[in-house]
């Protein structure tokens, strides 16, 4: 019997890269409703070939439920740096999820987290006996990298994608999906806005993880360090913590996977309804 193959969709960073594409040119399109399109359009020929390309027997959708989160709790400047979203985009996340209602692809978010933290936990019940591939645009997703679990980076341009396993994490990024969070705790992510430990980069953090592993042997052994690194390490420690935490995507949000109600199914008479209704004149493949 054929294994299960499950995708799971990023929708934000599919619409937001669906957005910005065409908008940073000015070129906003909209429906007969007066409806800017732009954005689903993009998200909406992402995915198909998206599932043209990888196949998937089953396909579930995440979203955020808004910025509020246990991050912004912990930490109110988490994502502050980030402006609010264009007024041209508001209205098409909605729009995207009555797309994947269309499809008949389940729409997955819950209030306090992130799509990130609702894509680690179906990823975690999935994987043990099905294969999981996940789409996005963050590299951030590469913790949830296993045996069973892949990530699909979308890179610029429809139809170029990076494939991340075990074997090319490593190959690529020269570390295990573990130490990616490790690697976030010691210097911090500016797209996200939270520090780390000040004066440490890429470059240091991963020198460190390669020799002592993780940040919690690198504290056991601290005396080991060089007295500047260990002088950064000892003033920001507190923030090396919470950094770390803020950075680690979560599997325990209280959701069960719907994988009954995600069959993948080609493209039928209500996707095209549904399309047409929004004004997206896209072509439909029989996937």
């Amino acid at each position: 019997m054929k294994q299960d193959h499950v995708l799971l969709v990023d929708g934000m960073a599919l619409l937001f890269r669906g957005f910005f594409a065409t908008s940073v040119y000015g070129n906003y399109m909209y429906n007969h409703k007066g409806q800017p399109t732009n954005g689903v359009n993009g998200f909406t020929k992402y995915f198909l070939h998206a599932v043209d390309t990888f196949l998937p027997t089953h396909i579930i959708c995440c979203w955020d439920m808004g910025s509020q989160t246990f991050r912004t709790r912990l930490f109110p400047e988490y994502k502050a740096n980030r402006a609010e979203p264009p007024v041209e985009l508001l209205p098409q996340f909605d729009m995207a999820k009555q797309v994947m209602e269309g499809f008949e692809v389940p729409n997955i978010g819950v209030e306090d987290y992130e799509a990130d933290d609702c894509i680690g936990t179906l990823a975690s019940q999935l994987a043990p006996e099905r294969k999981v591939s996940i789409l996005t645009g963050d590299q951030d997703m590469l913790q949830l990298v296993d045996e069973n679990i892949h990530v699909v980076i979308m890179k610029k341009g429809r139809g170029n994608y990076q494939l991340f396993d075990l074997d090319t994490l490593e190959e690529v990024k020269g570390c295990t999906p573990g130490q990616i969070v490790e690697m976030k705790g010691l210097m911090g992510d500016s797209s996200d806005n939270y520090p780390g430990v000040k004066g440490i980069g890429e470059k240091t953090a991963l020198k460190l993880l390669k020799e002592y592993e993780s940040i919690d042997q690198l504290i056991d052994k601290l005396d080991e360090l060089p007295p500047g690194i260990k002088r950064k390490i000892e003033s920001d420690r507190q923030m090396l913590y919470l950094s770390r935490e803020l950075a680690e995507i979560r599997t325990d949000v209280p959701i069960e996977a719907p994988i009954d109600t995600s069959v993948w199914n080609p493209p039928n008479e209500k996707a095209s309804q549904v399309l047409g209704e929004l004004g997206l004149k896209i072509p439909l493949l029989k996937i």
